[in-house]
């Protein structure tokens, strides 16, 4: 085995076969997945596709979803992550051909971690099932909801909401192979019609969807000690004797600082920190037209001071919305540290649907089918009710819970579950 993995012609792999920061050069070593596994640090990333062991220790400072994302799964099998954020992987596959440093020994199981493999397999089919409705042009036509969409984002210029939507689809097919278009209308919409970076948005939410509720690896449960989340963060937070906040009244407080803060100031301030510190130049002028293009609309009517309130009046009603749409989702939901579970499982397990109706899918931007977007999120939104029925079918035959709420229980969840996760800290500050 020879510190790097058994040799099928040789005894020594040949040079940059052993996995080295040069990456793979001929890829004719195989490895256990303890081998692999071994490999999960940041300075020696080894991760495996489709059985191929590939080393991304140095290519994943250039991954274009951002470095963070595919080091989540060093050391894992990325097959299924792989698969679902790149629609076209064999235009991506040219990448990775550099980076084969060989494969797993034929002994070796294709899931690693102990993963289900029927599981794994029967939603591969699924995916493929969907994947020919793709071929067919009928679940991936955008259609001219979005078209409608961008007119009504550019003829109000306070359309946060609708330019929301836009952004976050452009986003997700930013890594298509000949969608080049995207990258610039993500930039367009997200900085020239929000006044954000399409960079940092990328970043940030591609994280959420490859790892979702999982504790250092997705950025929207890093709540800054403001808030404790979950079962098992109160009672680490409460062993410690931790107490930044009042976590005991964390469900009255969120009122005052979650909804109405999260946009105006926490996402504004990191975006503006983010822009300067990469010194991502590009983002920051689009943001910058989108200030410039408010104070030429308002400027004669309300003057300097009075757009300001404007926009800041329309980013606090944003948050709002934005808060609830995605937390009712989320936040109730299980919260863990990494527990290597396959697609599906991970993603229902942090993920949950609203009730289809008219106005969830207006209010929520067809986003209360939040478990079929974290499984496809390269799919079109108003297509989720399409494969809703094939995914609970899939869910129920494996006996992984599909959960469905009303609209008025996803909301008072969210409240829900800050008291309980406030009650389970205040238990072990006390007792433990």
């Amino acid at each position: 085995m020879g510190g790097g993995g058994q040799q099928t012609e040789s005894s020594e792999p040949a040079k940059g076969d052993r996995g080295g920061p040069g990456g793979g050069r001929g890829g004719s070593a195989v490895y256990t997945w303890e081998e692999v596994q071994r490999h999960c640090h940041r300075g020696d990333q080894w991760l495996v596709i489709d059985r191929k062991v590939y080393n991304i220790t140095q290519w994943a400072k250039r991954h274009p979803g951002g470095i963070r994302v595919i080091s989540h799964f060093a050391g894992e099998d990325a097959t299924e992550a792989f698969v679902a954020f790149h629609p076209d992987p064999n235009f991506v596959r040219k990448f990775l051909k550099p980076l084969l440093i060989g494969e797993l020994a034929p002994t070796e199981p294709s899931q690693d971690q102990g993963k289900n493999a029927v599981l794994v397999q029967d939603f591969q089919a699924l995916r493929d099932r969907v994947e020919k409705a793709l071929a067919l042009g009928l679940l991936w036509v955008w259609g001219s909801s979005w078209s409608l969409t961008l007119l009504c984002s550019l003829m109000l210029a306070t359309s946060q909401a609708q330019a929301s939507w836009l952004q976050h689809d452009f986003g997700h097919l930013s890594v298509c192979k000949k969608s080049s278009w995207n990258h610039i209308l993500q930039k367009f919409v997200i900085g020239h019609l929000k006044g954000a970076s399409a960079n940092w948005w990328n970043h940030r939410h591609f994280q959420h969807h490859a790892k979702p509720n999982v504790f250092s690896k997705d950025p929207d449960v890093n709540s800054l000690h403001v808030f404790v989340l979950g079962d098992k963060q109160p009672v680490e937070y409460g062993i410690k004797k931790l107490k930044y906040m009042p976590y005991r009244h964390q469900h009255q407080y969120f009122f005052l600082i979650g909804p109405p803060l999260l946009i105006p100031v926490y996402f504004h301030i990191q975006i503006l920190r983010t822009m300067f510190l990469r010194q991502d130049w590009v983002d920051l002028a689009w943001s910058m037209s989108f200030y410039l293009r408010i104070f030429c609309c308002y400027y004669p009517f309300f003057g300097f001071f009075g757009s300001v309130a404007l926009i800041s009046f329309v980013r606090f009603l944003e948050s709002h919305w934005f808060v609830w749409v995605t937390q009712m989702n989320h936040l109730p939901m299980e919260m863990d540290h990494e527990r290597h579970q396959d697609w599906l499982t991970m993603q229902l397990s942090a993920t949950c649907n609203i009730e289809q109706s008219t106005f969830n899918d207006w209010f929520s931007g067809h986003l209360n089918f939040q478990i079929e977007h974290h499984l496809f999120p390269t799919m079109p939104r108003h297509n989720y009710h399409l494969v809703a029925p094939l995914v609970r079918a899939l869910c129920e035959k494996h006996g992984v819970p599909y959960q469905v709420k009303t609209l008025q229980k996803g909301i008072t969840d969210v409240v829900r579950s800050l008291k309980k996760s406030g009650d389970l800290w205040l238990d072990a500050y006390l007792h433990k």
